[in-house]
């Protein structure tokens, strides 16, 4: 038993050093909902590959609604008829005109599959081949417009590509492209990662003439019989070729290079055998998993110690703040799992994570702004009682000796302390003066409630797996890994003011630590004003 327990706390010291190079699985993001649309005209018809990729999150939604007899797996019955379900639910969302008129879509071919991603989750990657047949063959200039508005909510890579065969198109509106920059996004470029595609729509003008292509038919889609379609939903024949693409199948996203695989998250929450050697390794796990999420870069650590430093906290204070931190965020992760399993269709998980960084800022604006006027009200008021010491003091006690006499205590050795006519003070603050608990409550409530998508796919794949409980637990020591970075920052950070605060007030470090305050305050002010900028602009780091 020894030796088990000595091999599973050595598996969680390897996990734990290879966990601050954790990343989301999908190059894109767990929330993303990624597009690929390849307009391909010929003389009498239109052929339309629409490719969608989701990421982890909006994969998991989708597998509950493939899932119809809710075991928990998808059989290849209801995979098969998930391709069609899912074309079928694409299909309104895409407009294709041709000669200022609707062309109606006919499904050629589709597929279905679920590439591997992070924390024992899958990601989805939905292929439907249409086909719009014209009234009559191009033989002048003709306009095709084409417009996808599925998914208008959700954030992701959007690309549209257009080839011609036997036809000559040229693009009036949008960007041209003639081949996929992300191979039907098997292959993201990681020059676009940061700044993705966004073609929503294009329009051309498609002529007679030209080169005619080679029909190939995609590996990663296959027929559609008449009978696997929804009644009243036209059906292209299933000899009818579809749009051209190279033959090999597409690669997964895990080994597409410079993507990632599902082992980003340890292999280890997956197991199926939770004996007490695997509980063990899993929640140290998931505490370095929290403490590693704690110490990556970030303003949250920035705004804790201003915080603490200036109001001067003290090391319970610091304690109480990493703790609500780890609550808030544990409330987090498990409010948003509410939202991704039992909200989809009615609030889209990546508007909840857009929105929280908005309000956390806009909370540090207002602590950071509290502050300042304290700080300010404070400094007025240790100035006004300076001025009332401004006066003679040179008179003399009638018995300075006498019996019975007790001379006051020394003043402690503090910062900014000095004596006018034999009386001491000092300008700082009392200690505790700006701090309260409400204030640390709403710090530590902005701090976590952007919640780690790590944690948020930790708690998913247990629910996938079966382990609902679990990942709760999961959950919670991976906000104790967070807590127990953030309080001992923080409590060094007490420590290490509580030092400067020893120096003469006379001294340089003495006079510096007297502004301390009134810094803190301005920086986390400054932190909320620039948090709210970068959170309404898309990019919250926090």
């Amino acid at each position: 038993m020894r030796r088990r327990l000595l091999a599973g706390l050595a598996l969680a010291s390897v996990a734990g050093a290879v966990l601050p190079g954790i990343a989301s699985a999908h190059p894109l993001g767990n929330f993303t909902i990624n597009h690929h649309a390849g307009i391909r005209v010929e003389p009498d018809r239109v052929l339309l590959d629409v490719v969608i990729d989701q990421a982890e999150i909006p994969a998991f939604q989708a597998r509950l609604q493939y899932d119809t007899d809710g075991d928990g797996e998808l059989s290849e019955e209801e995979v098969a008829a998930g391709r069609i379900a899912g074309c079928d639910s694409l299909r309104p969302a895409l407009h294709l005109d041709v000669a200022g008129k609707a062309a109606p879509l006919t499904l050629a071919s589709a597929g279905l599959s679920f590439p591997p991603g992070a924390g024992g989750l899958s990601t989805l990657r939905l292929v439907c081949e249409f086909e719009a047949p014209l009234a009559a063959a191009i033989a002048a200039s003709t306009t095709i417009a084409f417009r996808d508005t599925s998914f208008p909510e959700r954030i992701g890579w959007r690309e549209i590509v257009t080839t011609g065969s036997a036809t000559t198109v040229a693009v009036t509106e949008g960007v041209e492209r003639s081949t996929s920059p992300s191979a039907r996004l098997t292959a993201y470029p990681k020059d676009l990662i940061t700044a993705p595609l966004d073609d929503r729509s294009i329009a051309l003008s498609a002529s007679p003439g030209g080169a005619e292509l080679a029909s190939v038919v995609f590996a990663d889609a296959t027929p559609v019989a008449a009978q696997d379609e929804a009644p009243g939903v036209p059906v292209a024949s299933a000899a009818a070729p579809a749009a051209p693409v190279a033959t090999a199948a597409p690669a997964s996203l895990s080994s597409v290079p410079g993507g990632v695989t599902g082992a980003e998250l340890p292999s280890i929450f997956g197991r199926a055998d939770l004996t007490p050697i695997v509980l063990l390794v899993s929640l140290l796990t998931a505490i370095g998993l929290g403490a590693a999420h704690a110490l990556t870069p970030g303003h949250g650590k920035t705004l804790m110690a201003a915080y603490l430093v200036g109001s001067r906290g003290t090391s319970l204070h610091a304690v109480g703040l990493g703790l609500s931190v780890t609550l808030s965020h544990t409330i987090g992760i498990l409010a948003l799992a509410a939202v991704v399993i039992g909200a989809q269709g009615v609030l889209a998980p990546d508007v909840v994570v857009r929105t929280a960084p908005i309000v956390a800022a806009i909370s540090i604006v207002v602590i950071g702004g509290w502050m300042l006027v304290s700080e300010i009200r404070r400094r007025r008021a240790a100035a006004a009682a300076t001025a009332g010491h401004a006066h003679d003091h040179e008179h003399e006690h009638d018995h300075p000796d006498a019996p019975g006499h007790v001379h006051p205590p020394e003043p402690e050795h503090v910062a900014g302390y000095h004596e006018h006519g034999g009386i001491g003070h000092t300008h700082l603050p009392p200690a505790g003066s700006t701090i309260t608990w409400r204030s640390l409550f709403v710090l530590g409530l902005a701090g976590g409630l952007i919640p780690s998508t790590s944690a948020l796919l930790i708690l998913l794949g247990s629910i996938a797996a079966g382990r609902p409980a679990f990942g709760v637990v999961l959950v919670v020591a991976f906000g104790l890994g967070m807590a127990l970075v953030m309080g001992g920052v923080g409590v060094a950070l007490v420590f290490a003011r509580g030092r400067l605060e020893r120096f003469d007030g006379a001294s340089t470090l003495g006079r510096i630590s007297t502004m301390v305050p009134l810094a803190a305050s301005v920086l986390v002010l400054s932190l909320g004003l620039y948090l709210t900028a970068q959170a309404v602009g898309g990019t919250p780091v926090l």
